[in-house]
């Protein structure tokens, strides 16, 4: 038996790939002519007749059910991973809320699924045809592709992780001027839901507060509370300091306790929780800037003094 070089190996990959995408692009092709009598009145009955049923099942040549089978167990596998070690359905639908994405989880698994198999062909096409890895061991080529898979998905959860911290931090930096708003309007005599509006209508151009709570507004103009929606609000975006401004809000809701030294005291803590943000930060790039001097510029400082003095030594001086 003459063994398959990386080239026919690739080709026969790609042969059973573009096979099986034909198929499922047959299979779903209506079939061309009148429809029998029996096919037009099998829908009406299929409730009673086992005979219908059968009728209006799928064609033997739909290779789904066969993949369906196949995929399944690896499927499920594949989403108990997912559940564990990226998060669950929960945790990917709070992380796209707090992203700004409009995306389900369905979509967003799909792109993961997406990323996976890009890495996957990547990898594969490198392990069969790329000079570069012909010398390394099967072993490490036959897991090449897997591994890149599953970097393919963990590098999708982490670009989404870091689009909803961004996202975060940036509502943050927003929420002391948001609340002092919402504070001159109530302290002119507006009340909150005008106030809310006002502030939609001022940063509707930009800003992810403004933005979010537009959409509060959409939500009481199509007859939703305004408590249940502030509470929806905090409850998907799960910002620590805007859900106890919230809380504040709603509590002063409740009781009719006047909103605007409400939304005053919280303005100000925003403002310390802001301050002692970035103390904390420089504080963080402070022993960051260490790496560079110590193992950038101290050396090569040490080298220009020390350089010249061996030279001269080297001389016999």
């Amino acid at each position: 038996m003459v063994p398959l070089n990386g080239a026919a190996a690739l080709g026969l990959v790609f042969g059973a790939v573009l096979g099986l995408g034909l198929w499922l692009i047959v299979s779903t092709v209506p079939r061309v002519g009148r429809a029998r009598l029996i096919e037009r009145v099998a829908p009406y009955v299929a409730d009673i007749s086992a005979e219908a049923r059968t009728l209006l099942a799928r064609r033997p040549a739909d290779p789904t059910p066969v993949l369906g089978f196949l995929v399944g167990p690896v499927a499920r596998a594949l989403r108990t991973l997912a559940s564990e070690w990226l998060g669950g359905a929960e945790t990917i639908a709070r992380r796209l809320r707090q992203s700004g994405s409009a995306a389900s989880v369905e979509r967003f698994r799909g792109e993961q699924l997406a990323w996976g198999a890009g890495g996957f062909v990547i990898a594969s096409a490198l392990a069969l045809a790329s000079p570069a890895f012909s010398s390394m061991p099967p072993v490490v080529r036959l897991a090449m592709p897997f591994l890149a898979a599953a970097l393919g998905i963990v590098a999708r959860d982490w670009l989404l992780q870091r689009a909803a911290k961004r996202r975060l931090a940036r509502i943050s930096a927003e929420l002391p001027t948001v609340l002092e708003f919402l504070t001159l309007s109530l302290t002119a005599g507006e009340g909150m839901l005008d106030a809310i509006r006002r502030l939609a209508g001022v940063g509707a151009g930009g800003g992810e507060l403004p933005r979010e709570f537009a959409g509060v507004v959409a939500a009481v103009g199509t007859g939703v509370p305004l408590g249940q929606a502030l509470a929806q609000l905090r409850d998907e975006l799960e910002h620590p300091a805007l859900s106890r401004a919230l809380d504040q809000v709603l509590g002063a809701l409740d009781r009719g306790a006047p909103l605007a030294a409400v939304l005053r005291s919280q303005a100000g803590d925003a403002r310390e929780e802001a301050k002692r943000t970035i103390i904390e930060l420089a504080g963080r790039k402070e022993i960051a800037m260490l790496v560079p001097l110590i193992f950038l510029i101290l050396p090569v400082t040490i080298a220009f003094a020390l350089f010249p003095g061996y030279l001269v030594l080297q001389a016999g001086f």
